[in-house]
This record gives structure tokens, sequence and C-alpha cells, in this order.
């Protein structure tokens, strides 16, 4: 692993416009970006990069400018992310499974400025979605229920009448000199933030955490070294680009190495076999179900996935026999896991090329270069190897804080700098980590993080819910899927498929209990707080006395 100073991208690059201003002429013929029988150059992607750097800045987006994005993984997505990080905004990735009340609430709390969105996904009208969440209040903007928000620019053809089409958009970028583009990403300073990342909190409302040009660099510099990425690479992001690992293990790596992006919106295991043939994909990172399904697909054979040579897995279990087919099957000479959250850049272990397929199948692999991590008691002592306990991670990574939230930032992060990760894990005496258990009760749905408190928050909305719980439970196909145990008012006829029906309406598909058993009473300590121990063990009667 290079340590030089000189090596490290967050020194050589300082901050993310001047990576992509680089990786443009750099790898100026190379394929950047190949969506369907669109292929773009590097040189083509930053000179689009720089148009829409160019149109952020005639819109009035200034530095420092909330801007998010709120749309699938396409070559727009690529183009608008980079283009208002280069005019100096901190982009805001929106989860494209949100609906448009968590979607403007993320709004709402940033306070943001700009909104690029797409226009239908998953026949759903982002757009309408939208309104209906902030039709009401006193804003002058396209929507008066986030009154901060200025523009909205519809990444289509077509938009309604007080928003702005993607092609307009661009336009009115057209007398802004390159030397104002330039000159704009040229003044950011790599300590400044340049994303908000939302994690669902376990208070119930997502936090953003704030991460910085430098902390971005440094970080996916190292993961992509780590992992053995390189010029050439043909990379299927499938991972979302709202998530760190879609956005900077993807975009960010890839322009850092020079790798082709191919951007999947959405997860078909039919449609990655027929790209990692046509496209001779060599990178395919992703949760384990993902490469279960690659693996279990009955018309795998029938493609050509030899060009495979590079996986990285991680966010659940990774069976042994997992890790065996990968290599064996498909041949796959690379296979690593990885562990990391989104308040640490969204990496903080990973297992290195060469390591025993046990370790990686076992443990979550080594502390990332520069960085330490340790697990402590409940008086944050630490422990030594082989005792479970909290895991806690510190380095140039951690977090600044969440976006505008000190005492939500000094709950998770310690006077000396340890981020306290909530996840119970053991270390063995080569420093690898093996997560055991979530303090915070998160389960993990088919890759994506779902977190109890916000699900209940939610659920507790609809008129006939008095009380309720939610724990994850096995399901074979995402790993894990939510249960609601529920206490219905009094009078209420409502069956599990009327609230499942109402939560899929309500909120992001993989939050939505799969699973929901009315209770009289939910089981409760003495101080009030629900005994979820009792839940899992299927036992959801009242404490006893």
């Amino acid at each position: 692993m290079r340590d030089d100073l000189e090596a490290r991208a967050d020194l050589k690059y300082g901050v993310i416009p001047r990576l992509v201003r680089t990786a443009s002429r750099r790898y100026a013929s190379r394929e950047a970006v190949v969506e369907g029988r669109t292929r773009v150059s590097y040189a083509e992607l930053g000179a689009r990069v720089e148009a829409a750097a160019a149109a952020c800045i005639a819109s009035g987006v200034a530095p420092g400018d909330r801007v998010a994005l709120w749309a699938p993984n396409t070559l727009d997505w690529i183009v608008s992310a980079l283009g208002a990080v280069t005019a100096g905004a901190v982009l805001v990735p929106v989860n494209t499974r949100f609906k448009g009340t968590e979607a403007a609430y993320v709004l709402r709390r940033t306070r943001a400025k700009f909104l690029f969105v797409t226009g239908t996904f998953l026949g759903t009208s982002y757009v309408a979605s939208l309104r209906r969440a902030a039709k009401e209040g006193s804003g002058r903007g396209p929507l008066p229920g986030l009154p901060q928000l200025e523009k909205v620019v519809v990444l289509s053809d077509d938009a309604p009448a007080d928003f702005t089409t993607w092609q307009d958009f661009l336009a009115g970028g057209a007398e802004v000199s390159p030397e104002t583009v330039r000159g704009r990403g040229d003044a950011l300073h790599p300590d400044a933030p340049s994303d908000i990342i939302f994690t669902s909190g376990t208070t119930g409302h997502p936090k953003g955490a704030v991460i910085t040009h430098a902390q971005t660099l440094r970080a996916y510099d190292a993961w992509s070294e780590l992992a053995g990425l390189r010029e050439g690479d043909r990379y299927l992001i499938a991972n979302p680009f709202f998530h760190t690992f879609g956005y900077k293990a993807g975009i960010i790596a890839c322009l850092l190495r020079g790798a082709t992006m191919i951007p999947q919106p959405v997860f078909s295991v039919e449609t990655a076999l027929a790209n990692i043939a046509a496209e001779r994909i060599s990178v395919l990172p992703g949760p384990p179900t993902l490469h279960q399904q690659i693996l279990d697909h009955p018309a795998r054979a029938l493609h050509d996935l030899s060009a495979l040579r590079l996986v990285v897995t991680g966010a659940a279990v990774v069976p042994l026999e997992l890790v065996e087919r990968l290599r064996s099957e498909l041949r796959i000479s690379t296979v690593l896991t990885a562990y990391g959250l989104s308040e640490s850049s969204g990496v903080v272990t990973m297992c290195r090329r060469g390591d025993p397929p046990e370790v990686i199948a076992t443990t979550s692999g080594r502390a990332l270069p520069g960085t330490e991590v340790r697990v402590v008691d409940v008086s944050g002592g630490p422990l030594p190897p082989g005792d479970a306990g909290e895991v806690q991670v510190r380095g140039y990574h951690v977090m600044s804080g969440y976006f505008e939230d000190p005492a939500g930032t000094a709950r998770v992060i310690t006077p000396d700098g340890w981020l306290c990760t909530g996840d119970v894990g053991v270390l063995d005496p080569d420093g690898n980590l093996r997560i055991t258990d979530r303090i915070k009760d998160m389960f993990i749905v088919g890759g994506f993080n779902a977190y109890p408190a916000e699900i209940e928050q939610l659920l507790g909305r609809h008129p006939d819910i008095a009380d309720v719980a939610v724990i994850g439970i096995p399901d074979r196909r995402l790993g894990e899927v939510g249960k609601a145990y529920a206490v219905r008012r009094a009078g209420s006829a409502l069956t599990a498929d009327d609230l499942i029906a109402w939560s899929r309406r309500e909120m992001a598909n993989y939050k939505v209990p799969r699973e929901v058993a009315f209770v009289t009473e939910l089981p409760r300590n003495a101080s009030g707080k629900i005994l979820k121990t009792r839940l899992r063990n299927g036992a959801p009667g009242p404490a006893p006395a």
C-alpha cells in the first residue's frame, strides 16, 4: 500500500473538481461512462461536467449551497452531481426508494437551494410525489412547502411549467466562461464539505453525515489501491449512487483509476448478466445477495462472465460457500469483504488481496491504512482480541459531524475523536474485524440498512396504530426483512395486509414490514423500553412482573 505523501490523492488533487479535470485529460480517449448505446469518453465527461457546473453558477448556486439529487444511477446523475460539486456546492444525494415525504424531510433539513430530480422512475413520478408532500407552505419557489428550494431541474426533456428541463438548464450556462468554472472549483478548500450522506438514525429521523473533499479522495484512493482497481477496468455499478458504496466506491474510484462506469439503475440479475457479457465487465462490487443471485441464475451458463476479476462485498454475513463459488465457478481472482458506515466516509475495514478465503468470509478485514479500529466495553475501555464489544473507529475519514446537529454528533464521536459505530464486533489477533451484532437494532434488507426506530415512527402515523415495534427476521432472498408487532386502536379492524399496503405507499420498499403480528400489548421493562429480545424470541406479550 502506498503511504508516501506525494501519492496521496487528497494532496495530489485537493478537491473533487480537480480530480475530474485531471481524469478528463489523463484518460481522455478512454470510455468513462457507458449507458446503453451512449458511450462517453473521459474528455467528453469532463466537458459535460464543466457545462453542468457553468449552468449551476448561472442559476445562482454559490459555494457551500446544498444541491440535492434524487434520481437513479444514470449518466445524468454523474454529470449533475459532479457539476454541482465543481460549482462549489455540497451534494445531497436522496434515496431513490424514498417517498415524497421522506425526500421532503431531507430537502427541508439541509435547506437545499437546488434539486435535480428524475422524471418517472419505476412507474412513479418523483415530481408528483414531491408536490404532494410539499404543497403547503409559504415558499415562493416551485414547492411552497420547501421555502429554501429555489429551483428544480427535471432530468428529462419534459417538466412542469414551474420546473426546468435538463436541456434548458444546461443552456442557461452558455455565457459562463470555462475560466469562471475552473476558478470556482480551484477556490475550494480540501477540508470543505463535498457531500452530506443521509443515514437513518435510531431516533427515527435520518441524519446527514458531512464528509469533506479530502476525506473522500484519500479514503477512496486507499479503497481502490486495496481492491486493485486499475485503468481500463470496466465497472458495473449496481450499488445506488445515493449511497456511499455507489457514489464513492463507484464514481470517485473510477475517476481516480481511469475505469469505465456502466451504471445500472435497478438491479435485475438478467440485466446484470447481459451487461457483464456484452460490456466485458471486470469489476462487480455489491451485497452478497447480488452475487448469490448471479451464481444461482438458471441462465448463467448462457453468458460469458470470463472478464470478471474483482468482487468487493459486505453489508451482511458472507457465507464461505459464496466466496468459494465465486472463485471456483466464476474464476474470479479477487474476492474481498469490507465494512463501513456513512459516518466514516463509507469505509472502516477491508480485506487484502491474498487473504485466505476463511478470513474473507468470516471477517471484514483490517483497518484502512492511517486509521484505527478498536473494540470497547460498556464503560469505553478497550477490549483484547477475541472479546466482543462496541466497534469504534478513529481517523482522517470520520465525518466532521452530523449536519447542524452538534448534540447528535457529540453522542457518536468521543472528545478524543473515536466514532462510536453502535455495532458489536470482535477483533482477532491480526486485527481482522468480525461484526457479530448491531447495538442499534438495525437490520439489512438486500444490502439496505433498515432502522426500526425510523420505521416505527412512520408506522405510528397510521390512524389505527396505537403502539408498534419492528424487528428484523431472516429472509432467504433479502437476508433480512422487517416484522412489525402492532397494537390496534380500540375498535379498529385493521388487518396485516391493510397495514402492509399502507406502508408501501408511505415508505421506501426496503423499510416495509413483510410480516405484521397484532398484539394487545408490547413487552416493556420498568422504564418503558420495549424488550425486543422477547419479540425476537417469539414472546410478544407483556413482560413478567
